[in-house]
């Protein structure tokens, strides 16, 4: 086992997990609402495409006809389609129908939508999943998070570096705009790991361009773009808000990968966003995050039953809203104190 040293630049010794509750008893627990209700799971869909589909088909005939205030319900458009992804993930999962082909067809034809390559996201998710917490195994799915000894070890340009991906700004702005209109146009980080994953994204990216081609002979350039380009922005933004405060809190649960264990770094790793009703039906209960990292075959309409039957675990790491703007600000894993960090703070801790 590795332990730590006072100064925050060796591994330190683990904590010990809370006692008061145990993450593999709950998880067999919750295997009970693993089955999908297939006319829910329809359901749940057709109330997200077709308000989304009117709106942004409404959006782009204001527009194209000059009415550029029509614009103010970009956001509204951004939260349907982010729930649209959020079905999407759930079909990466294999929990939205029992059918896996049905999974996948209907994650794909949303991933179109998106700018999201369904089965890249998906092989990149699962991994995600398989290594949440792991110091040894980051970089699949993850925020890049560097341990306060390696962030002293780089260049400067490298801590410039790393200061900038981890400004609110980019993390929230730029970051989205290139991972979503970018980045998933080339399977990146599995260009040698099968060809599904070139099939993938090719197959998403002429299938988007064919659509984008009849909106702009539909309605012109200009207004196609002003619609579609802040209507993803605004999805892919709140996305990644909550992807962030899931896992990037000052409690945060990491460890080595000898110490590292699943059930432990999916229940204490994630939060609990407690957010307004109607920001949790457009997140699709995903704030319940760290249920549905232990387990991850639960559909996403039955996460708040599983609250209310285990009313612990709406305690464990639970952020309101207003709480999830501090962490924005924490950088660094300090191995010492097992807690995120800002700069600032390993800074002072350092002198």
């Amino acid at each position: 086992m590795t332990y730590h040293t006072t100064d925050g630049l060796t591994p330190a010794a683990p904590q010990p997990v809370d006692t008061s509750l145990d993450p593999k008893q709950i998880a067999r627990d919750l295997a009970k609402f693993r089955t999908p209700n297939a006319a829910r799971s329809w359901w749940e869909f057709a109330i997200t495409f077709v308000p989304f589909a009117a709106l942004f088909a409404a959006l782009l005939a204001a527009v194209s006809a000059g009415y550029y205030l029509a614009l103010l319900a970009t956001p509204l458009a951004g939260l349907f389609l982010l729930r649209l992804f959020i079905i999407q993930h759930d079909c990466g999962h294999g929990s939205y129908f029992s059918n896996r082909k049905m999974n996948d067809w209907l994650g794909r034809a949303i991933g179109v939508l998106t700018l999201t390559p369904y089965d890249c996201w998906k092989r990149s998710h699962a991994l995600h999943h398989a290594s949440t917490g792991n110091l040894d195994a980051r970089g699949f799915g993850d925020v890049d998070t560097l341990t306060v000894r390696e962030f002293r070890e780089l260049s400067w340009l490298g801590r410039l570096g790393y200061r900038v991906y981890r400004h609110p700004i980019v993390l929230l702005g730029f970051g989205p705009a290139y991972l979503f209109m970018l980045r998933h146009r080339l399977p990146i980080g599995l260009m040698k790991a099968g060809s599904i994953y070139w099939i993938s994204a090719m197959a998403t990216n002429a299938v988007i361009a064919v659509i984008m081609a009849g909106l702009i002979y539909q309605f012109g350039l200009l207004a196609t773009v002003l619609v579609f380009v802040p209507v993803l922005l605004t999805a892919a933004s709140v996305g990644v808000w909550l992807f962030y405060i899931q896992h990037q809190f000052e409690d945060a649960h990491w460890d080595h990968a000898r110490e590292w264990t699943f059930h432990d770094a999916a229940l204490l790793g994630s939060t609990y966003l407690d957010l307004p009703i109607g920001l949790r039906w457009f997140t699709a209960n995903i704030g319940i995050h760290h249920v549905h990292h232990l387990m991850s075959r639960i559909p996403f309409y039955r996460l708040p039953d599983v609250l209310k039957t285990h009313p612990e675990l709406a305690e464990v790491n639970r952020y309101t809203t207003r709480q999830t703007f501090k962490p924005l600000l924490l950088t660094l894993w300090d191995e010492n104190r097992r807690k995120l960090v800002s700069f600032r703070e390993a800074k002072r801790l350092a002198a």
